[in-house]
């Protein structure tokens, strides 16, 4: 399966989970993720939970339900690589700009993680390993 064809073609809504150091679960919905490879994905995060919860426990799962009649989408189970916080490598990876919302948040990063299996929505049969 080719991640990148997927996520620019298929609409949905995606929630990501992590957990803390303590295995204390949080669920928060999410942008599509940025396909760098097939192994391979970056999310934009604010300076917020699932951020901090990504740099005590690497290990995350991204559920994406397609806009469609159905149950249809994806599950990948992914680990925490890397980060950048460049304002600018953030702004310039972001899809749409963020100049309409004053939030008075600043602090975002990069956050790439390894692909580790991907599932569809609703099974157990998984449809690709790393």
């Amino acid at each position: 399966m080719n991640l990148s064809d997927y996520f620019e073609k298929v609409k949905g809504t995606g929630v990501l989970g992590t957990a803390d150091s303590a295995g204390k679960v949080d669920l928060a919905i999410y942008a599509r993720p940025h396909v760098m490879d097939d192994q391979a994905v970056a999310f934009i995060m604010r300076d917020r939970l699932s951020h901090a919860n990504v740099v005590a426990n690497p290990h995350a799962a991204y559920l994406f339900i397609e806009q469609a009649k159905g149950y249809h989408g994806l599950r990948l189970y992914l680990t925490r690589t890397a980060e950048e916080d460049d304002p600018k490598k953030v702004e310039a990876m972001r899809r749409k700009s963020r100049q309409d919302e004053d939030t008075g948040e600043t602090k975002a990063f990069v956050v790439y993680f390894r692909v580790d299996e991907v599932r569809p929505l609703v099974g157990s049969s998984v449809t690709r390993e790393p």
